[in-house]
């Protein structure tokens, strides 16, 4: 995925509201820009902090400019970490018909977006007329507290857990059922979960499992000119 114009870089002064976030621009200006992420950010939302932004020509956005990426230390030097949670699904979705996914490769279709389960809509639905549909969600990873080790989720979520509850069910009833975790920091070397954060997110990951969910881990290479997935990682725990 090409941003399709160069990100513009910026300071952090404060992230609030969720999905707010004040920066101070290159030309010294202050701004408010949009902020495409409901978790805790932990480690990723410190004042000064060098973010960069992309701009939207949508005259109906209150917002023109959207975080997403920031510079980030775990150990082995500064990097770019893509908090955008908008861009997991799509980074997904280009992925497995180019080969970055060989563990949800082979279908003949794929879709978003489609209904399933209770009042939900799968990410991504994989489909062929010789086996049975595959259902797959996805989740965006950026939150790191050990270098390498990539952890989901970095606050409680609710929402999450009620994705793998839906996933067990379309996998008890025969479907196969995909959990994708993409990390958007690219020195992850494994994707493991944040139990100690979200204790319920973690049994409901564990019943999943045992219902025959499966659990991929995926990391992306990122510039600012560009973020796309480059492999497989493992999950962990």
């Amino acid at each position: 995925m090409r941003f399709p114009a160069p990100l513009i870089p910026a300071v952090l002064l404060r992230r609030y509201k969720r999905f707010l976030a004040d920066v101070v621009l290159p030309d010294g200006s202050e701004t408010c820009v949009h902020v495409a992420n409901s978790g805790a950010m932990l480690g990723l939302a410190t004042p000064g902090s060098r973010v960069w932004l992309s701009r939207s020509d949508n005259p109906a956005r209150k917002l023109s400019l959207s975080w997403e990426m920031v510079e980030a230390d775990f150990g082995a030097g500064p990097e770019l970490v893509g908090v955008n949670t908008m861009h997991p699904n799509p980074l997904v979705a280009q992925a497995i018909p180019q080969g970055q996914g060989p563990a949800l490769a082979g279908y003949v279709r794929l879709r978003g977006e489609v209904r399933y389960g209770t009042n939900g809509r799968t990410d991504v639905l994989l489909e062929d007329d010789a086996r049975p549909p595959c259902f797959v969600e996805v989740k965006n990873v950026h939150l790191m507290r050990a270098p390498g080790a990539a952890e989901f989720p970095d606050c409680a979520t609710a929402r999450g857990a009620k994705h793998l509850a839906e996933l067990a069910a379309e996998a008890r009833a025969g479907h196969r059922a995909v959990m994708v975790y993409l990390s958007q920091i690219g020195s992850a070397r494994q994707i493991g979960l944040a139990r100690d954060l979200d204790p319920a997110y973690g049994r409901a990951f564990d019943l999943a499992r045992a219902a025959g969910v499966e659990a991929i881990g995926l990391v992306c290479r990122l510039d600012t000119g560009e973020i796309r997935v480059e492999r497989g990682i493992p999950m962990v725990g």
